[in-house]
């Protein structure tokens, strides 16, 4: 079970700095100076993950394993004698948002330029230590990238079919022609986790705990399916037949169409789910607790046929439920997950929750329907094992909410619940407010409802196929006033 605390959900990209981008340079360590300033115990982020040029999202990656190399600093890539000042230039990038399609090609020369230098130092124990402890991942991922950029960057099922069904001796062929590209791809993910080490270690030592998050499936055109294509429900010439996603319910009459393959969880199983452990236990070393993204289709999944338009026409089947956290368990025996268990959970969900004292998520904005009183979401209805969110990154910000999607009812039953009319401006500090008085032991408010922010500020828009994933702090934002409200909040209701 968590302990009492409350902490800031912030994804890195939202960070100031001058590359167009938040990175883990220097405003990475001023917001957790930030952190404890305020008396918070926890800095939420959201997947690490290593992302695609078509949408940006940290929840559709090439793998599951690798990291966001956009996230590496520059300005410690100088630090550390790979990069000249005069390499950085002066970015012309604008600070409000990340504009990735000037900032990927950008960040990217600089890395290799980081890599010709480091090269050159011939030898770094600490490198050939990062290669044989991440071995198990590392090798195909950065031939999968490798052979990606060869083969015009097509979908791995559409390669050449002895590159597809990875026959050892063309494997073997293209190592050796492709050997620099793969070097520079190894050399990209060292450089993450050197810079990410060195971070976390500065949190940890100021008493800040790291949750992190990952999604539950992986993409199809990942190194992960390629590499193991018998965990995944593939058809003879490599491609899904079924793929996931959600029925319809009240958000959407045909539900959510991923397109992501389904997992044979038979044959994980009989590997003793021996890929997935070895995915929590790499995305675990990298944070303290970890958030797993539709959390309910570990117990049983909606499962469409691939050739259909929408999630109309799918089919529930049980997933591999308490065998699977009972396998997870040996590894890890006090299992530091958080379940994203939002919308519609049957019983059998709720039952795995509660054997495995797996806290799941509440989200204030949810509750101010006409079940107000039995809304679970409601706060005198919460539970101590749970993570309580004024919003999430897929919601709406408190004042965006209240502006732009709140009925008259809604915004009737929040001012009775608060027993008052609240002026607008202090609505976010309302809501903070409540949470706080929870019984919750773990409350995350993202940095967008600390500053009052409205729509136009909002993270992620789930019925948007682009624009999202932009947003960004600007350093004046994070004030004297807020500041001292929040530490002062914080201590008053004892959640440090």
């Amino acid at each position: 079970m968590i302990t009492r605390g409350s902490g800031i959900l912030m994804h890195l990209t939202s960070l100031p700095s001058r590359f167009g981008i938040g990175d883990m340079g220097p405003w990475a360590y001023n917001f957790a100076d930030f952190l404890v300033e305020t008396n918070q115990d926890f800095r939420q982020i959201l997947p690490l993950s290593l992302i695609t040029p078509d949408h940006y999202s940290p929840y559709k990656s090439p793998s599951a394993f690798a990291c966001n190399t956009l996230l590496i600093s520059p300005e410690f890539l100088v630090r550390d004698d790979l990069l000249s000042e005069s390499d950085l230039g002066s970015p012309d990038l604008p600070q409000d948002v990340v504009d990735y399609r000037t900032v990927q090609p950008y960040k990217e020369e600089l890395l290799r330029k980081a890599f010709f230098a480091f090269r050159q130092k011939r030898g770094d124990p600490d490198y050939d230590r990062f290669l044989e402890e991440n071995k198990f991942w590392l090798e195909d991922f950065a031939l999968f990238r490798a052979l990606k950029s060869r083969f015009d960057n097509r979908v791995w099922g559409d390669w050449p079919y002895e590159i597809r069904d990875r026959h050892p001796e063309a494997l073997g062929f293209m190592a050796q022609e492709l050997r620099d590209q793969i070097e520079f791809e190894k050399f990209g993910q060292f450089a993450f986790h050197k810079q990410w080490s060195a971070l976390t270690d500065y949190c940890r030592d100021k008493g800040i705990k790291l949750l992190g998050d990952i999604p539950i499936y992986v993409d199809y055109d990942s190194a992960d399916v390629w590499r193991y294509t018998q965990y995944f429900k593939l058809d003879e010439s490599k491609k899904p037949y079924v793929v996931g996603g959600v029925p319809p319910d009240y958000f959407s009459e045909t539900g959510q169409f991923w397109g992501v393959p389904i997992y044979r969880w038979d044959v994980l199983e009989q590997d003793g789910f021996g890929w997935w452990i070895e995915r929590l236990a790499h995305n675990i070393s990298l944070c303290d607790f970890l958030r797993i993204d539709h959390f309910r289709g570990l117990v049983g999944y909606w499962e469409i046929p691939a050739h259909e338009q929408t999630a109309i026409n799918g089919r529930w089947i049980e997933g591999p439920s308490k065998r699977f956290f009972k396998a997870i368990l040996k590894k890890f025996p006090c299992l530091p997950i958080v379940a994203e268990d939002l919308g519609i959970i049957t019983p059998d969900v709720r039952e795995v929750m509660r054997e495995f004292e797996i806290p799941g998520m509440k989200v204030l904005l949810f509750s101010f329907g006409d079940d107000q009183p039995s809304n679970p979401y409601t706060v005198h209805n919460l539970e101590r094992n749970c993570v309580a969110y004024t919003g999430t990154h897929d919601t709406n910000t408190v004042r965006g909410w209240f502006d732009t999607e709140a009925s008259w009812d809604q915004k009737k039953r929040l001012w009775e619940y608060l027993g008052r009319e609240a002026p607008e401006e202090e609505l976010h500090w309302e809501l903070v407010r409540l949470l706080m008085m929870s019984v919750a032991n773990m409350v995350i408010f993202p940095i967008q409802d600390l500053l009052g922010l409205g729509n136009e500020s909002r993270m992620n828009d789930p019925s948007l196929s682009g624009g999202n994933w932009k947003w960004r702090l600007r350093p004046e934002q994070l004030d004297e006033q807020i500041r001292k409200r929040l530490a002062t909040m914080t201590a008053l209701y004892g959640t440090r």
